[in-house]
């Protein structure tokens, strides 16, 4: 399989030629379009997803219904909680998601256990990238247990603008930041009255950026 961004994952381009050529004659590559499943919640980790292109939302969601995004797995990245099943042959606890087409290679188990195993370059990246992601995690749980949700909204609405807007739903924002709907749509309707944004269906236009700025960067 001769695919330029396969070989340019950073996964693959640390391992030597023969273990390259043993990965690339035993992986998947899988078209995904968006909003389908890649991997369920409670399901056994089908193997190593590596992302080529597009991005892959993982998010756990609780009984009632109400979810929060874990992280995002986007292009030469890796997803932590595969790492882990992998590792521990353990379920997947979160629910991994196609959030726009995407493009990814899959390392099945046992050919991730062999590289594990084989090479040093490919075990540091892969260890690397589960130390860099749970550093995230660990961010967003102080994030969630300590920082107010009109804090942490006005921050995801800069994040998010483009061109001076956000084109998300307010469920969108809601499941982002791990909280019910009508939160959201109440803090927006304040930051509207306010004069900080302008709220349309669908769309969101930040009118003061540097207020929201402000508001994102208080403590």
């Amino acid at each position: 399989m001769n695919d330029k961004l396969l070989l340019e994952h950073p996964a693959l381009a640390s391992l030597p030629a023969s273990l390259r050529q043993l990965a690339l004659q035993r992986l998947s590559v899988h078209e995904l379009p968006a909003g389908e499943v890649v991997i369920g919640h409670g399901q056994p980790c089908p193997g190593l997803p590596l992302v080529l292109c597009g991005c892959i939302r993982v998010q756990m969601r609780d009984d009632s219904g109400n979810e929060i995004v874990l992280y995002r797995i986007g292009a030469n990245e890796m997803c932590a909680l595969s790492i882990g099943c992998l590792i521990s042959q353990r379920p997947f606890q979160a629910e991994a998601v196609a959030e726009e087409p995407t493009r990814v290679a899959l390392l099945p188990p046992a050919l991730f256990d062999e590289l594990m195993q084989a090479s040093e370059a490919f075990r540091r990246f892969v260890l690397a990238s589960y130390d860099d992601r749970l550093a995230t995690l660990m961010m967003l749980v102080e994030e969630v247990a300590f920082r107010r949700m009109d804090r942490r909204l006005a921050a995801c609405l800069l994040v998010r603008a483009h061109d001076g807007a956000v084109e998300a739903t307010h469920q969108a924002l809601a499941t982002e930041l791990g909280t019910a709907r009508e939160v959201v749509s109440r803090l927006l309707k304040e930051f509207e009255r306010t004069g900080m944004v302008r709220l349309s269906r669908g769309r969101i236009e930040l009118l003061s950026p540097e207020r929201l700025r402000d508001l994102g960067a208080s403590h």
